[in-house]
C-alpha cells in the first residue's frame, strides 16, 4: 500500500472547510480550490481565486496598499503553485488559466527602494514596478523571481530564472537577468534556438489570439 494516500488525504482534511469559509474572506474562492497551510494570508479582500487552484505549504501571500492603488492579484483556473511561493502585489499581479509555479518561487510587483546611503534599505519607500503577468498555461520554474515584467502563454522560465522584463509569447528564458534562449516559429511549426525577431514574435502572438476567438 503506498503511504502516499495517507498525505492525500490528511490535506483534503486540513482544507475541507475552505470552500465554505473562504468565499467570505476573499474577493472570489472558486469552487475546489484549496490553500495548504499557509505561512501567511493578508489583504485577501484584494485577492480572487479561480476554480480548481491548489496552493501548496508555506505560502506567504500578500496585497499592500502602499500606493496610491488599489492592490490585486488575481489568479486563474486550474493554477498549480508549489510549496513557499512569496507573492507580494502592490498593484497588479496576475495570474493565467493553467500556470504551474514550482517551489520558492518570488513574485513582486515593486522593490524596495535604496539611493539613499545613509538610510537603511529596509525603511527606504517602496518603488513600484510595472503590473504583472503570467500567460496562460506557462511553467515557472524552482526558485524563479519575477518583478514587474511579463510573461506570456505558453512559456518557460528556468529554474533560478530571475525576470525583470518582458517575455514573449511561446519562449524558453534562462538566467539572471532572464533571456529567450528557445522560441516557437509558427510558419516553421517547431522550437528554434534563440530570442524571437519582432515579426516571429507578432506574428505568434497573432495566430494565438486567432486560434482563442
Amino acid at each position: 500500500m503506498n503511504i502516499g494516500i495517507f498525505f492525500k488525504v490528511r490535506n483534503r482534511l486540513r482544507t475541507s472547510l475552505q470552500g465554505l469559509v473562504y468565499p467570505f474572506f476573499f474577493a472570489r474562492f472558486g469552487a475546489r480550490s484549496r490553500i495548504l497551510r499557509p505561512i501567511r494570508i493578508d489583504g485577501s479582500d484584494n485577492i480572487a481565486i479561480g476554480t480548481d487552484v491548489f496552493v501548496n505549504n508555506f505560502a506567504w501571500i500578500e496585497t499592500i496598499r502602499a500606493f496610491s492603488v488599489q492592490p490585486r492579484l488575481d489568479i486563474r483556473d486550474r493554477v498549480y503553485i508549489g510549496n513557499s511561493a512569496h507573492i507580494i502585489v502592490t498593484h497588479s499581479i496576475e495570474i493565467g488559466c493553467d500556470v504551474l509555479i514550482a517551489d520558492r518561487v518570488y513574485v513582486a510587483d515593486y522593490i524596495h527602494g535604496y539611493e539613499d546611503i545613509h538610510t537603511p534599505v529596509k525603511t527606504q519607500d517602496l518603488i513600484q514596478r510595472r503590473p504583472v503577468n503570467i500567460g496562460d498555461g506557462s511553467w515557472i520554474g524552482e526558485n524563479a523571481v519575477i518583478l514587474g515584467a511579463r510573461i506570456g502563454r505558453h512559456c518557460v522560465i528556468g529554474a533560478n530564472a530571475v525576470v525583470t522584463s518582458d517575455i514573449p509569447d511561446f519562449c524558453v528564458a534562462v538566467g539572471a537577468p532572464a533571456r529567450v534562449v528557445r522560441h516557437w516559429h509558427p510558419d516553421r511549426k517547431q522550437w528554434l534556438k534563440g530570442a524571437p525577431s519582432a515579426r516571429t514574435a507578432c506574428s505568434a502572438s497573432v495566430t494565438n489570439e486567432i486560434n482563442h476567438a
